[in-house]
């Protein structure tokens, strides 16, 4: 999918009374054997689209459960060109594709090698963490040229300021960052999330997601009445790693209520 139908879709769940719903899995944790299957699971379960982690040797934004789950997928001999070949021999998936991954990978493979081989695996948009605004022309030029989307992260001691020109520029959806710190589970969140996310949702051009911490039916359910849907990771990929598929499609129907 394109990064326009990518957004016609979101639009389209939005315009239903939905909220969005965004699992992140890693790409190669399990074995890259069942990477189409959990992505057709995830999308007869409800979910709005994939955000599929590459795994990295560095990876500086992910919290323990993703840093394991990358080592899991880089010992079973994942790479980069595998998780495209892996995701091209899908020909039927009706669920947008939004790849997670560092600069490094993306720079070692080529920005206009990698924008190519997104687009004939049927990706939608890329999330780089490590990428910050001031330098993000070193992709935007190819990403354009290819219309895949690049999701921005706004985070929650962002300056208004710099908030706004990230909600200016965003495609897809506006990833705000619910927690300082990495990935990973959190207990609680504060009334201060809450009002971080109804501000971006003030004069935002696409979605607003949470994300980072999201970990229960009731964390979903409670983030979203703020914001127009979820991002949940830590969770889920410790769900597929147990082999708790109930608690995957739990926190989907959560996200519905």
């Amino acid at each position: 999918m394109s990064k326009q139908q990518l957004e016609t879709r979101f639009k389209q769940i939005l315009d239903q009374g939905d909220k969005l719903f965004v699992p992140y899995i890693m790409a190669g944790d399990g074995g890259l054997d069942v990477l189409n299957e959990r992505i057709d699971f995830l999308a007869d379960c409800g979910a709005s689209a994939i955000e599929l982690g590459l795994p990295f040797s560095d990876p500086v934004a992910d919290g323990e459960t993703i840093q394991q789950a990358g080592i899991r997928a880089l010992k079973s001999g994942t790479t980069v060109q595998r998780v495209f070949d892996t995701l091209k021999q899908s020909k039927d998936r009706n669920i947008p594709i939004i790849l997670m991954t560092y600069m490094n990978p993306v720079y070692h493979y080529g920005i206009d090698a990698f924008a190519k081989a997104c687009v004939a695996s049927g990706v939608s948009g890329l999330i780089v963490p490590d990428l910050p605004m001031e330098e993000e022309q070193a992709v935007t030029d190819v990403l354009h040229q290819y219309d895949l989307a690049l999701i921005r992260l706004v985070a929650l001691t962002s300056p208004v300021a710099r908030q706004k020109e990230l909600k200016k520029r965003t495609e897809g959806f506006l990833y705000a960052v619910t927690v300082t710190g990495t990935t990973g589970e959190r207990q609680t969140f504060t009334d201060r999330v809450h009002q971080y996310l109804a501000d971006l949702k003030v004069g935002a051009t696409t979605p607003v997601l949470a994300g980072f911490g999201v970990s229960s039916e009731e964390q979903v359910k409670n983030l979203a009445r703020h914001c127009d849907g979820v991002v949940v990771g830590s969770r889920i990929v410790k769900a597929f790693h147990d082999g708790e598929k109930d608690v995957i499609k739990a926190l989907i129907e959560a996200s519905k209520q």
